[in-house]
């Protein structure tokens, strides 16, 4: 990678924190110039990297399929809006709905930016336990075991009120991990933490295959947890 393309990678990542409110681990610039059109000045939706059907049994295709297709694009759409929205009341210096469109940026950017490394965490070839020794070793300082990770991991995002996300980030100042809530994508959130593993607990993630049973849910994604996304990720966060 050349330093233009490291920069405009750079600044796609970047553009996110102010669209979205979250911290961004530097590695994941590249993650997020995928869904970045510097061309059009829009966000879109990034391809998968698996077919629909790949997390089966854990993850089903339908819901893959709507998950990505249009609750992800709806995200995105809502995005590009919220944005174009603020953009005409700074040229037109009519602030009088800036409250409801910074609210929809947020909430929209959030899901959007979420959704984009949701995807990436998670592998056909995922599940057991992180190979990479960094990673092992945070897991272990942060949460005494691995086993401790998953059952504070699973409780944290079982608890959400509501939709939400559960997320585990790189928090720069103590150097641990931390486990953290989101509900509606932008409430809640850790400013300064980055982060590198996250859970969607809203309904449209799992309800056509375990409909109320959100715990069973959460079960089965550590079946397809990319731990060698997370390494990369938390290398990255801890590094930066």
């Amino acid at each position: 990678m050349n330093r233009r393309e490291f920069l405009k990678k750079s600044l796609a990542g970047a553009a996110f924190l102010g669209a979205a409110g979250l911290t961004v681990p530097k590695s994941a610039s590249a993650i997020a110039a995928d869904t970045f059109d510097a061309s059009t000045g829009k966000y879109i939706l990034p391809e998968l990297d698996y077919s629909y059907d790949a997390l089966e049994p854990y993850i089903d295709a339908q819901t893959m399929e709507l998950h990505h297709s249009r609750h992800h694009q709806a995200y995105v759409n809502g995005l590009n809006t919220a944005l174009e929205k603020l953009a005409e009341a700074r040229e037109t210096d009519d602030f009088s709905t800036v409250k409801h469109w910074s609210r929809e940026s947020t909430f929209h950017g959030g899901g959007h930016f979420l959704h984009a490394l949701f995807w990436k965490v998670m592998s056909p070839n995922g599940g057991g336990e992180p190979t990479d020794s960094g990673l092992r070793n945070a897991i272990n300082r942060s949460f005494g075991s691995f086993d401790g990770f998953k059952r504070h991991f699973m409780a944290a995002s079982n608890a959400v009120e509501g939709s939400g996300w559960g997320i585990m980030s790189f928090e720069p100042n103590s150097g641990n991990l931390v486990i953290h809530q989101a509900e509606r994508q932008s409430d809640l959130t850790m400013w300064v933490a980055s982060p590198i593993l996250m859970v969607d607990v809203w309904e449209h993630a799992y309800y056509l295959r375990y409909q109320n049973r959100r715990a069973a849910y959460t079960e089965a994604f550590f079946n397809v947890i990319n731990w060698d996304e997370v390494a990369r990720l938390y290398d990255a966060a801890a590094a930066g």
